[in-house]
């Protein structure tokens, strides 16, 4: 794999001192920046124009983002984010995933078992309650108290209206700003269509993250309600031309997490703890996946799933670590803080209100290494990639937190967050136990090395027993079944505390471990290191106004920027790929295979559509499913990726390297019409 080039990092670097440059900058929509797009573009985005993507504009609770393209709540996003649905649709006698899914009437949509789809109706600020409530507070003491308060307005604000609509408090600016963001929720999403994976997804890995590709990375869902698809009258018209070299585009979507506003001693944690960490695990249980599913075709199905997302971690995370090892980015992070902090030095009121929070940070390090291994393995990471063990805490911690005030429980238990946290317990999805028994051995095993044998956690977790003999006996819970499931949840602590269920027993000998370490972990590094943050977003804003646009937080952002290609070493990589050049790149081995229905395809479409295109667009993971809209609010495309350089993106933006890698509305249509028959989506797609 190509490491993210010292071009780009330099550049990368440059963008962490200050205001954005170019076209960087992912955008909340109350503080979209119209008048600079319109210096340089020469196009009005207006109220209504912004209005409309907004109501538009989807979170899908897969962690993707999507689009609303028909007045009857079809939403187009991409295959990989619809992959786990059709996963947990298919049997061994019909894999949706490999096969692809299509209907021929409503009747026939299947509902996505879990998925949560939310559009995103008002924005308020809410800065000034959460800052009060925290105010002076330290420690644990000022998590909770934020939390808290955090949960209060979310229950306030959508109280009585939470089966339609969920409150969410959106932390911005590391703690500068905290803004409740109101969602329309749907909560009965179905599939609609989905190409193959080896039409979605040709090239496999070594595609991944470059360019040129040729995949039909897209999907459609619908919204529903009351059992009918729902009147959607804000939707983004579909557009059948495909884009052209330097047309102004826009994506709106929810970027899941960027680093650019961390200090330079918070990047060295990164690259020198945490990152080399996950790499070496998702490594070795990207080997156990592969190994388990060259056993038989039906274990190749089952883990395929798991396969991608530890696989699409893995080459994401080995870029920004390639990001972060090459000495200029940190070096131009820390002399961006060094600049900020002489700013507010020389402010003798500023100096006083703030004090120095980046030496707070930096003292906080030690701990946060210190603690690192207990907390990721007894608490952030539990359990790994385990359905069942991931049911047994959410069923166990339910129970417990719903006993107290909703200002007291752990967030992710707030009466804003349990509709959700019970849909995707309660509803229906296949569990395999061969493939339990994997990935808790992995766990258990990698616990016990990280903890060593003699640990108090590998004590609590393992006992006297091997990681091989405890996955064997957890693998066996009934937990797979949906109709316990809702026993527990509905029976509460009760029938938690009488269940005689292998993972339920071992989740309540092991969660007081568990949140222990967790409580230790917000005393001495989350509590702190928020609090210093939040002064620092003070200090940016004394001095940067809202030039400047917060960290990704998987939050609805609009980025602006034009289709282009980019120079890599010296090579013109131009913007565009055309059907014709898939069949050239065909081998007929995997990943370069083509589907059935591809093979004798190509005298059936268009040779020179445009397939998928590059754009300069500043995205990142989440913004998967992104729609690609042209200046008159036309959707041209759907983001499914982003070129090697991008992944230097969680860091700083260069709009010289950076680019996102999306398929076109023309080839998805061509695609729909001549190989898949779809005349009625056509047709629906395409209503005037």
């Amino acid at each position: 794999m190509k490491t993210v080039s010292v071009l780009a990092v330099l550049a990368a670097g440059a963008a962490l001192a200050g205001a954005a440059y170019a076209d960087e900058g992912m955008w909340t929509f109350d503080n979209f920046p119209s008048a600079k797009v319109k210096a340089e573009y020469g196009v009005d985005i207006d109220a209504a124009w912004l209005h409309n993507v907004q109501l538009s504009s989807v979170r899908l609770s897969s962690g993707c983002s999507a689009s609303v393209v028909s007045d009857r709540g079809l939403v187009l996003t991409n295959h990989h984010c619809v992959r786990d649905c059709a996963q947990n649709l298919s049997t061994d006698k019909m894999d949706y995933v490999q096969q692809g899914f299509a209907v021929e009437a409503l009747s026939d949509e299947k509902l996505c078992p879990g998925m949560q789809a939310e559009i995103l109706i008002g924005i308020s600020d809410v800065t000034d309650r959460v800052t009060k409530a925290a105010a002076g507070k330290t420690g644990q003491d000022f998590v909770k108290a934020r939390d808290g308060e955090i949960a209060a307005i979310e229950k306030e604000s959508c109280g009585g209206r939470e089966a339609t609509e969920r409150c969410q408090v959106i932390t911005l600016y590391e703690g500068g700003q905290y803004k409740l963001y109101t969602y329309r929720k749907y909560s009965d999403v179905r599939l609609v269509f989905a190409p193959e994976q080896q039409t979605a997804f040709f090239g496999g890995d070594p595609d991944n993250f470059n360019f040129p590709r040729y995949d039909l990375d897209c999907s459609f869902v619908r919204l529903y309600e009351n059992g009918q698809p729902v009147s959607t009258p804000n939707h983004l018209k579909w557009r059948t031309e495909p884009p052209a070299a330097g047309e102004p585009v826009f994506m709106a979507g929810n970027p899941g997490s960027t680093q650019r506003l961390l200090t330079a001693e918070q990047l060295e944690t990164l690259r020198d703890v945490s990152l080399p960490d996950t790499l070496i695990l998702f490594s070795e249980l990207r080997g156990r996946l592969i190994r388990f599913g060259e056993e038989s075709a039906e274990h190749a199905r089952i883990s395929n799933d798991d396969l991608f997302g530890v696989e699409n971690s893995f080459k994401a995370l080995n870029g920004e670590e390639g990001a972060l090892v090459a000495p200029a980015l940190i070096a131009a992070k820390r002399k961006a803080d060094a600049d900020l902090r002489a700013r507010v030095m020389k402010d003798r009121k500023l100096k006083a209100e703030i004090g120095d929070p980046w030496a707070d940070i930096a003292r906080v390090q030690a701990d946060r290494k210190a603690l690192y291994q207990a907390y990721v393995m007894e608490e952030a990471r539990a359990g790994m990639l385990s359905d069942l063990f991931g049911y047994a805490r959410a069923l166990v911690r339910a129970a417990e937190e719903r006993t107290k005030p909703n200002s007291d429980r752990l967030p992710e238990y707030t009466d804003s967050r349990l509709p959700l946290l019970e849909k995707r317990v309660l509803d229906n999805r296949p569990v395999y136990p061969e493939l339990e028994q994997l990935v808790l051995e992995f766990w258990l095993t990698k616990l016990r090395e990280h903890l060593t044998a003699d640990a108090p956690g590998t004590r609590t977790f393992l006992g006297k027993q091997s990681p091989q003999e405890l996955s064997a006996a957890l693998s066996k819970s009934r937990l797979s079944d949906a109709a316990y499931r809702k026993m527990l949840w509905d029976g509460g602590l009760a029938a938690i505390q009488a269940s005689d269920d292998p993972m339920i027993r071992f989740v309540l000998a092991t969660d007081a471990a568990s949140r222990a370490i967790r409580t230790e972990y917000e005393t001495r590094v989350t509590g702190p290191t928020d609090r210093a943050s939040e002064k620092i977003a003070r200090a940016r804003f004394a001095i940067y106004g809202t030039s400047i646009y917060p960290d990704a937080t998987f939050s609805l952002r609009l980025t602006y920027g034009k289709v282009e290609g980019w120079n890599e070493n010296g090579t013109p990589i131009p913007p565009f790929t055309y059907f014709k050049g898939l069949w050239a790149r065909a081998t007929g081995q995997d990943p370069f295979a083509l589907a059935p229905k591809w093979v004798n395809a190509q005298n059936k479409v268009n040779p020179d559509t445009v397939f998928d295109f590059t754009t300069n667009n500043d995205i990142i993971g989440g913004n998967s499913g992104s729609p690609v809209i042209d200046a008159k609010g036309q959707v041209i495309g759907a983001v499914f990726d982003g070129n090697i350089h991008s992944l230097g993106g969680a860091f700083g933006f260069d709009d010289t390297q950076n680019r996102a890698v999306a398929v076109s509305t023309a080839a998805i249509t061509e695609a729909l019409r001549n190989v898949y028959g779809q005349a009625a989506l056509v047709a629906e797609l395409t209503k005037p």
